[in-house]
This record gives C-alpha cells, structure tokens and sequence, in this order.
C-alpha cells in the first residue's frame, strides 16, 4: 500500500493505492501549519479505507510550500551570492532582472571573485582562494546563514564550486551553501537565480520537512516518505532539505502523471481545473513535456527541470461578468463556499452556471434558478473556448489528441473540444494530484557539453545514458527497472571541436532496500 499526497494552497488531498488499484481518496482543506492538514487528509481516507497504520510500505507527498513562499515573498532567509567568473561575467551583477522586493528581501549581498572555466573545461582563470576567505569573514560579520556558489561552467567542471564550499565551511561551518552545479543546467545567469533562490529556502525546507515527519509520527507511520518533483520523480526527505527548489512544480506534474494513470493513457493533452486556474499540459510517455525555455518562477528566470505548462484563468470558482462573455482571471479561491451564489453568496461564478444548466449538483440550485438562459449559454460556451483554445496552443502538431479532464473543477466541461479526439474525465479525477504522486518513479538526469571531434555519437550517446541511469541508481531506482526517457541533442554551432549539448533523463520504480535505507 502506498500513499500520495498533495498539498496545495486550498485544498490537501490524499488518495491510497494498493498496487495499482485506488482503493481510496479524499480531499480536506489546507492548514497554515501544514502539518494538521496532512493529519486530518490521513485521518479521513484511512478510515474510509479501513488500513492501518502497519500496512502502508511508502508514503509520497508533493507540495506548494516553496513556491508561494518565494511568491509570497515570506519566511525567506538573506543570502549571500557569491559568483566566482571574474574578469569575465561583470557586466550583469549577480540579481540584476529579479523584482525588487524579492531582492531586498534576500539582502542584495554579492559578491564577485576570479574563477570559472570555459566550455571545454579550460580554465579562465584560477580561484581566487584569498579573496574568498575575506568574503568569509563579511559573511560571518554580517551574520548570514546562507550562501549560494556560482561559477562559470560549472555543469562541465565543478572542481571551484566544490572547492570553495570547502574553504566556506572551513571559515564559516554552520553556513548552509547551495552549489549551482547541483541544481540549474547549463545557462549561467538562470542558473545563479536557481542557486539563489535555493539558498533563499535553506531554513523554510527543514521546518517543512519536518512537519511532514512529525504529521507522519502521529499517525503512527512508520514507512519512508518520499517528496516529489517538478519532473515527476521522487526525492528523499534528506534531499528536499538541500534542494526544495526542485519542488516547484510538483503539483501540475503530479496531477498529469495522476491523469495518465487514472486513463490508461501515455500519450495525452491533460486539462487539471481547480478553483482558480487551470493547468494544461501535454503528456508523452506519461510524463509532462518539459519546458525548454527559461522559467519564470515569481519573477525571475530560472532553468531547472520543469514541466510544459499553461496557466489559464478559469477555475470553479472563477467570476463571470459581461452576461456569461467573460470570465476570471479573478476567483473567489477557498471563499466559493461562502461567495458563490449557490451556496447563499453574492457573487456569479462559474460554478453557479453549471448548477444552474443542470450540468452538476453543487449546493441550493434554488438559488441560481432566476439566470438567464443566455447568460448560462454565453458562460458555458466562454468556459469550453478557453479551454479548446489553451490545449490548442499546447499541442505540437494540429492532429487532435485526447483531453483528460482532472481536478475539482473538471465538472465545468460538459462538451467536446474541437481540438480533441476525445474527451475523458476518468474516476477519482478531483484526487488525480494525489494518485500522481502516489504513483512517482525516481529519475536521473545528465545534462552537459561533449566535444564530438574524433569521437563516434554513438559511444559518447552510450556513456551519456550510462551516466543518467547511474544518477537514477544513486536516487533509489532499482537497477532493472531502469529506462531512458528523453533524450536531446543540440549541436552548438558557436563554440569549436563540434560542441554538443547532450541531455538524458532516465527513470525506474523505487528500489525496495531505498525505502528500508530512507526509514
């Protein structure tokens, strides 16, 4: 038996799995404190299931908390961004494009040094190790507690990164250091706010996890819990303490993936409706296309692992205006049950519409009884052309492809799209978020600049896959299960010796000893 779990701004949702088979789900509201809205989510779907404590083997839990924080611009540490590239890289300081509140709330501590390496490993020039230790001791008089290192190229060598997180500790020991190799791809700029932001989450990670084990402990589970990623795949809780950055998009992954499952299908567009947007997304091998642009996240770019996906803003509890012609991007969010008409409020949503055209029964349709017929018409004709033409500008080719509808506000489709084969909306759907991170694999992933002169594509392809499915291995994959996902080759005409950027992402089910080792 496993358990999923999502925790979102609204609602947390949890859902049981035994093998493949969902044997339960439920959806309970969200706590400031996070922890009592896990107990309450488990509490409920463990009573209506009727399974113990003793009986779950993994519980997977995604979640929001990183995202909004950043967004919110709450509980984030000052950081101290060290880029080590000098004398190139001055031109753009280190949070040059961020919001400006965003940056103030982070200190603007920067720091630039002599370093980095070229493409092909070539150095720029060496560390500037003197210079470091006198940033050392600025960090300690300034009283920061965390940092995060930056070095040019360093996804292709990371020997100055490594080496000065080793003189940091050394001067500072309780400062917590993000490496910038470890997180962003290559992409320097992108990848310093990556780091960054990581770092800006240092202390938030620990209370978070934290509250998961304890919500855990007093349930009595005393099975691995695993948090899961912006690319479907899961991490340990040792690992989100060090990058929760890579939890950012674990909601919408989590549903597509839930979606995929709950429809049999690999190969798929996925529409998930909340209360205030919709996520749409397009599915290949189950798992959501990833992004290959640069990602905006609360206003900065960033270059992490994320996946594909377009934010509109209709949800079920989205605001209708113009006689039906407009709706949203405004919701009334958590407050429907007290806003929206049917439930004795004084606002038209969109839930509302669909009560009152007899497409779903949500509240005292009574009172959504004197709409119009036309505004009714208008709203729900709006709602399916937002809809059609989101999946439309996210399908890469014009062959119309499945739509599956999941999320609690699937209920406002009620007819096809032309832009779909066919519309789904499987079972379980409002818990999809939950079934998906019940569900997660563990992945790998290898993303680095080859020089192809006098070598085969072929051999360096090999060592390339070798390497990706070796970092799934060390995540807690089982060997055998392992299986090359996506692979991407960009050949990088600008730079000598036919430079070649190769990414491999390779996944496989979680190895029973990883879940003994994680207890």
């Amino acid at each position: 038996m496993r358990i999923g779990i999502d925790v979102g701004g609204t609602n947390t949702d949890a859902a049981i799995l035994d093998g493949d088979q969902v044997i339960g789900a439920c959806k309970s509201p969200t706590t400031s404190d996070v922890s009592s809205g896990i107990k309450s989510a488990l509490t409920i779907v463990m009573e209506r299931t009727g399974v113990s404590a003793g009986q779950i083997e993994a519980v997977m839990i995604g979640t929001t908390h990183f995202t909004n924080a950043v967004i919110e611009r709450r509980r984030l540490l000052e950081v101290a961004a060290i880029r080590i590239g000098l004398p190139a890289t001055k031109g753009v300081p280190p949070l040059t494009d961020w919001p400006a509140d965003l940056a103030d709330a982070l200190g603007r501590h920067c720091f630039l040094l002599r370093g980095g390496h070229e493409y092909d490993g070539r150095l720029i020039a060496e560390l500037d190790e003197a210079g470091l230790r006198e940033v050392a001791a600025e960090i300690r008089k300034r009283g920061l507690r965390s940092a995060a290192v930056t070095s040019v190229f360093s996804p292709v060598t990371a020997e100055m990164e490594l080496r000065a997180a080793e003189i940091l500790r050394e001067e500072v020991p309780e400062l917590k250091i993000t490496l910038s190799h470890e997180i962003g791809r290559v992409g320097f700029l992108e990848r310093e706010n990556a780091s960054i932001m990581n770092a800006c989450l240092a202390d938030l990670s620990f209370k978070v996890v934290e509250s998961f084990r304890n919500a855990l402990r007093e349930k009595g589970i005393t099975a691995p819990f695993y948090i899961s990623q912006n690319d479907g795949t899961l991490m340990t809780p040792g690992h989100v303490e060090r990058y929760p950055v890579l939890t950012f998009a674990s909601g919408p992954t989590n549903s597509m993936r839930g979606a995929a499952r709950l429809a049999g299908l690999g190969d798929a567009m996925v529409v998930d409706i909340g209360g205030t947007t919709s996520d749409v997304g397009m599915l290949m091998q189950g798992f959501p296309r990833e992004s290959a642009v640069a990602v905006d996240i609360g206003g900065v770019r960033t270059n992490f692992r994320m996946p594909d996906v377009l934010a509109i803003g209709l949800g079920g509890g989205s605001i209708v205006r113009d006689n039906g012609m407009r709706i949203g991007p405004d919701s009334v969010g958590y407050e429907i049950t007290t806003r929206a008409l049917v439930f004795g409020g004084d606002t038209l949503t969109t839930t509302d519409v669909v009560v009152a055209a007899g497409l779903a029964d949500v509240g005292d349709r009574s009172k959504v009884a004197h709409l119009s017929p036309e505004l009714v018409e208008n709203a729900i004709r709006t709602i399916h052309r937002m809809v059609d033409e989101a999946v439309d500008r996210m399908k890469t080719s014009s062959e119309p492809l499945p739509v599956i509808l999941v999320g609690g506000g699937s209920i406002l489709i009620s007819r096809d799209l032309p832009s779909a084969s066919e519309v789904l909306q499987p079972q379980n759907a409002g818990e999809a978020n939950a079934i998906g991170a019940a569900i997660a694999q563990v992945g790998g992933e290898i993303d680095r600049i080859y020089a192809m002169e006098g070598r085969f594509r072929d051999e360096v392809l090999a060592e390339a896959k070798a390497e990706a499915s070796a970092n799934a291995v060390a995540a807690g994959a089982d060997a055998a299960t392992v299986k090359i996902l996506d692979i991407e080759e960009v050949p990088l005409a600008y730079l000598p010796g036919s430079a070649t950027r190769i990414r491999i992402k390779a996944v496989g089910d979680l190895k029973p000893e990883a879940k003994e080792a994680a207890e």
